[in-house]
């Protein structure tokens, strides 16, 4: 039945064709990912950082939530990663519990290359997921674009932070850096946080984490770098194991679609204010 429907639709789609005598046109590509000049500075700075910890990683790019990445994440990003963990206080404990797997997988990629093989398939994928990274990572890209610790604290738990920004705005809403939005009322911009909560029970409002501050909650932010054209653009830390651009839909107003009902939903999207507060 649905090859009939299917069959009439298209029928119908070349007839109309036929009629206006025009072609039908593409869809219109996927906005640009680069750092706009038209951004006010600090977004720009926030978005650049993001942007070129991505080309870092060989620019991986996913539509929405796939359960994995092809091709995976190359072991030469492994420093990177430890790069990331620097910037936050928990970082030289785990720096110092991975040296001597690093040191290792290091020596291995050398001894391939020198073969002339490409670099091994290693069995050390928990080496890139954990402990996890995604809130070193939002962390480290908030240090390069200038965001000072006292605006921003880097934290190796999302809910840390996101801990601190809601405190930050709720004493003083409008001097906050960043400001809480419901995702169902707010469009996304380049250089702000969209954040979903991936607990079994998760939050689906962020007023809702007000009354558990302090409690950790697996939680994920992305830092978003682009929108409009039906999607909202942004790039995260720890998604399947690497550093990767993901295109989430977005409706009419440029508001991101909730996910699928078995992810993670988006529970808040900070507004980056960092150019009317500095």
């Amino acid at each position: 039945m649905r090859g009939w429907v299917r069959a009439g639709v298209a029928v119908a789609a070349a007839g109309l064709v036929s009629l206006t005598g025009c072609t039908l046109s593409p869809p219109p590509p996927p906005p640009p990912v680069t750092a706009s000049a038209r951004l006010p500075p600090q977004r720009a700075a926030v978005v650049q950082a993001a942007l070129t910890e991505w080309q870092r990683w060989g620019k991986l790019t996913v539509d929405g939530w796939p359960e994995f990445l092809d091709p995976p994440a190359a072991p030469e990003n492994f420093p990177s990663i430890l790069a990331y963990w620097e910037t936050v206080p928990e970082g030289p404990a785990v720096i110092r519990r991975h040296e001597g797997t690093r040191d290792a997988m290091m020596v291995a990629m050398a001894e391939f290359q020198a073969e002339g093989a490409p670099s091994p398939p290693l069995p050390a994928i928990s080496l890139f997921a954990s402990p996890a990274w995604s809130a070193a990572f939002v962390s480290y890209v908030m240090q390069r674009a200038g965001v000072p610790g006292f605006v921003f604290p880097p934290a190796a738990a999302h809910s840390t932070y996101i801990d601190a920004l809601l405190f930050s705005w709720s004493g003083n809403p409008e001097g906050a850096a960043f400001v809480p939005h419901e995702p169902v009322d707010y469009s996304p911009r380049p250089g702000d946080l969209i954040c979903a909560d991936r607990s079994r029970s998760p939050l689906y409002h962020w007023q809702e984490r007000l009354s558990e501050a302090g409690s950790f909650r697996p939680m994920h932010c992305d830092v978003v770098v682009a929108s409009g054209g039906g999607l909202v653009q942004a790039i995260g830390g720890n998604v399947l194991d690497a550093v990767v651009l993901r295109r989430f839909p977005a409706d009419a107003a440029g508001r991101a679609l909730p996910p699928p009902w078995d992810k993670a939903p988006f529970f808040v999207v900070f507004e980056n204010r960092l150019d009317l507060t500095r």
